[in-house]
């Protein structure tokens, strides 16, 4: 079909009547194609998303609770205006030119600070779990991140379990050495680089806490040199554990880091997915410095209330560093929320936060930053981008795209106005993304009785321009 027919009873004079629908382009993605949403004449549909995976982070609450996700509420995507360039060919960067551009970080009060005081933040972003998708680990790309994404950071995500995790039946060698050629890779395109180790799975990252030592003990040792190394020693506590087991397994494995570089960045995770700073902020690590604390989000799902938490323990003295976050629900899928993702990129850059974005993967979900289609592993254009990765891929690169979302809702209102029989009514895209290989389109319909009677029995019709199912 080509059409979409809404009917309804009646609605009084000067009321407006907002309808959600949703559309799935018949449309296959591959590399290079144009994934670009078709423009609508006359727009609308009611739809679900698609199925997610199982749900990996709550909706925050006063005090978090595994509750169901909500469904995000979204503003129109801002048109692209500004396309993505074949990858630089920069030169790979000495060790001591390297080590000139990245200057060795510590923390000072709540802030990432250079070896000379001045305020570092770090954006950037992060692979997927390293056994899954470990083609993404090369020079050319994390070159394209520096050059052309204007990243300063990347994180190398190495899960402790789930499938092949480095506890779990992967090849520890393998992931050893994958973590090596990362950090050599970043040095070469002058990025920072997180290592972490990605709690996840089992929860309390005691389960595996002397597998944890042994790593970060090799680790460290063959980093004490890098002063572009920031090590992350687990990821996402949860499932129940609490903010005093989390800071017992610190404890313990930070000497080991110490042992052999005594003064380098190290991110200890928080209760409940990464969202629990307040209780690191009422007990924090005053055994060591150069310490800071992850917080988590994902922005259809942690809104207001997950900032406010982040605020409160920023003013209470917490070193904040937010080394995931995504800009859909927390399961990696769902819709883009462009509106919560702007408010949360606001607020960080208000208090000079880093922020680095998950995934570096071409994953069959909304979080993969490459479209899943697209086999490439560098040389990206920006056709070869998920919707998630080219808001990602704007925001990081152009701050006037990225101006306002409400103002560039309220330009685009009446591209598509229609007045007839007393009724005003527009449809808006509001949202898209990508699953199983198809695209699927939000849009938002806004009915409004401009008569001065009520108006029953009312019919509008809705006509784009390509067939959807």
């Amino acid at each position: 079909p080509k059409e979409v027919r809404i009917f309804g009873l009646s609605v009084s004079s000067g009321f407006f009547i907002n309808i959600l629908i949703g559309i799935m382009c018949i449309l296959l993605l591959g590399c290079a194609e144009n994934h670009d949403s078709e423009d609508t004449k006359q727009t609308t549909q009611i739809m679900t998303e698609p199925e997610s995976e199982i749900e990996k982070k709550p909706q925050v609450t006063a005090e978090p609770t595994k509750e169901p996700i909500a469904e995000p509420t979204t503003v129109p995507a801002k048109e692209e205006t500004k396309p993505v360039e074949e990858p630089k060919k920069e030169e790979q960067l000495t060790e001591a030119e390297g080590n000139e551009r990245l200057k060795k970080l510590q923390v000072d009060g709540t802030q990432l600070v250079d070896e000379d005081g001045n305020p570092v933040q770090l954006k950037g972003l992060s692979t997927h779990g390293l056994s899954w998708f470990p083609q993404y680990v090369n020079q050319e790309l994390f070159t394209e991140l520096s050059a052309d994404w204007n990243c300063n950071v990347v994180r190398l995500a190495m899960y402790s379990a789930e499938y092949n995790g480095y506890c779990t039946g992967g090849n520890k060698e393998e992931l050893k050495q994958l973590i090596k050629d990362g950090v050599q890779y970043a040095e070469n395109a002058g990025l920072y680089v997180i290592v972490d180790w990605h709690v996840l799975g089992e929860g309390d990252p005691n389960t595996y806490k002397e597998e944890a030592k042994a790593f970060f003990d090799e680790m460290s040792k063959e980093f004490a040199d890098k002063q572009h190394v920031i090590y992350e020693i687990c990821n996402e506590p949860n499932g129940g554990v609490n903010w005093a087991s989390v800071k017992s397994y610190a404890l313990e494995v930070i000497p080991v880091i110490r042992a052999n570089d005594e003064d380098a960045v190290i991110i200890v995770g928080t209760p409940t997915w990464s969202q629990d700073v307040d209780k690191a902020a009422a007990d924090p690590i005053t055994e060591y410095d150069n310490i800071m604390y992850a917080l988590h989000f994902y922005a259809a799902t942690h809104k207001e209330d997950l900032r406010n938490r982040m605020v409160n323990a920023l003013g209470n003295g917490l070193p904040i560093i937010v080394s995931e976050y995504g800009i859909c629900s927390a399961d990696g899928n769902g819709g883009i929320d462009a509106q919560q993702s702007q408010a949360w990129i606001d607020l960080m850059d208000e208090k000079n936060v880093s922020y680095v974005a998950c995934n570096l993967s071409n994953k069959n979900e909304t979080s993969a930053v490459f479209a899943s289609g697209c086999s490439k592993t560098n040389g990206f254009t920006k056709d070869d981008l998920s919707d998630g990765g080219r808001w990602l891929y704007d925001m990081l690169t152009s701050e006037e795209n990225m101006e306002s979302t409400t103002q560039d809702a309220d330009t685009n209102h009446n591209d598509n106005l229609v007045v007839e029989n007393g009724m005003e009514y527009q449809a808006i895209i509001s949202n898209s993304w990508e699953s199983d290989n198809k695209k699927y389109e939000q849009y938002c319909v806004e009915l409004k009785n401009i008569s001065d009677k009520e108006i029953n029995g009312w019919e509008i019709e809705l006509e784009f321009e390509n067939a959807f199912q």
